[in-house]
């Protein structure tokens, strides 16, 4: 039997994809096929086995015992086949393509990829904010930095830090209703991003029960990073993550007043598909993230005993 009959590798990526999506429509749509060239390359893998793989039901495929036998050994080995190809491109100079949240990319990333530079000169990176989910199989993406609860099916997540977030303004704006000496005092000034559902946490966790935010709708950013800003400028109160904004109150240029913060399930993680844990670059990010994120986390994050912290 010829080798290409005895392991037809086109055929097998098929039946990979479509036991992945669980249809031979999707499956095409994928592998860039028509949903009859899927059809006859599982014909043409059935026929080699001599075993059926899919039951064709009313809008449904339903995977047989012997689909469900290959299917861990087959997508283990085309990982193995597309760990070698990505192996085989390495250059002594390559570019590291990171897609990022915006707060984490201009607050976070831009302030300390300096340091992997650094430990890493062979490796170019190429840093682009995104309010959209990453989808690795259209975008040249090599990594996700998201926020957000996770982690996300189909990928590898590793959650790098839940942080702590407090209200923030800036000096002046404190002093023009005479200071805050109470929570609600808050409420006498714009409060930028009231439509946060981190604004209600806080608010419940300091005592103040069911604020009035409807007054503050118009102060509507969506980006921690506009809203820092906002704050910087004057125009108002933003709840905001110490980490990002851990220089400007050491500068003084904004105050957490109350001495009092929160934080909840949402993280910031790395993620990036299964089949690329193993590529040098990929690697060497993720061991460098990981421990300079908490590493700063160490450094930023308000005390567990400081009063009032969740």
């Amino acid at each position: 039997m010829k080798l290409s009959r005895k392991f037809p590798l086109n055929a097998l990526r098929v039946f990979e994809a479509v036991a992945r999506h669980g249809s031979f429509s999707r499956a095409a749509v994928q592998l860039g096929m028509t949903q009859t060239a899927v059809s006859y390359q599982i014909k043409l893998l059935e026929d080699v086995l001599g075993e059926q793989l899919f039951l064709r039901q009313p809008r449904q495929i339903v995977t047989t015992d012997a689909a469900e036998r290959m299917l861990p050994n087959v997508g283990k080995a085309f990982e193995l086949l597309e760990d070698a190809m990505l192996s085989a491109r390495q250059a002594s100079n390559e570019t590291l393509e990171i897609h990022s949240s915006p707060t984490f990319a201009s607050h976070w990333l831009a302030r300390n990829l300096g340091s992997f530079q650094l430990a890493y000169p062979a490796i170019a990176v190429r840093l682009l904010r995104v309010s959209k989910i990453t989808d690795f199989n259209r975008d040249p993406a090599d990594i996700s930095m998201r926020w957000g609860a996770g982690p996300w099916p189909g990928h590898e997540c590793h959650l790098l830090g839940r942080f702590s977030y407090a209200p923030m303004l800036s000096p002046a704006l404190a002093e023009s209703v005479g200071g805050l000496n109470e929570p609600r005092d808050l409420l006498k000034l714009p409060i930028i991003g009231a439509q946060q559902k981190s604004w209600l946490r806080w608010f419940a966790a300091a005592g103040v029960k069911e604020p009035d935010l409807s007054a503050h709708r118009p102060h509507n950013y969506l980006e921690q990073d506009l809203c820092g800003n906002a704050a910087l400028a004057g125009h108002g109160i933003a709840i905001l993550n110490h980490i990002y904004f851990a220089e400007e109150l050491a500068s003084g240029r904004l105050i957490a007043p109350f001495n009092h913060h929160c934080s909840d399930d949402i993280g910031i993680w790395l993620v990036h598909p299964k089949n690329r844990r193993n590529a040098p670059k990929v690697k060497a990010f993720r061991e460098w993230v990981r421990q300079a994120v908490a590493s700063d986390m160490l450094r930023t994050e308000p005390a567990p005993g400081e009063a009032g912290s969740d």
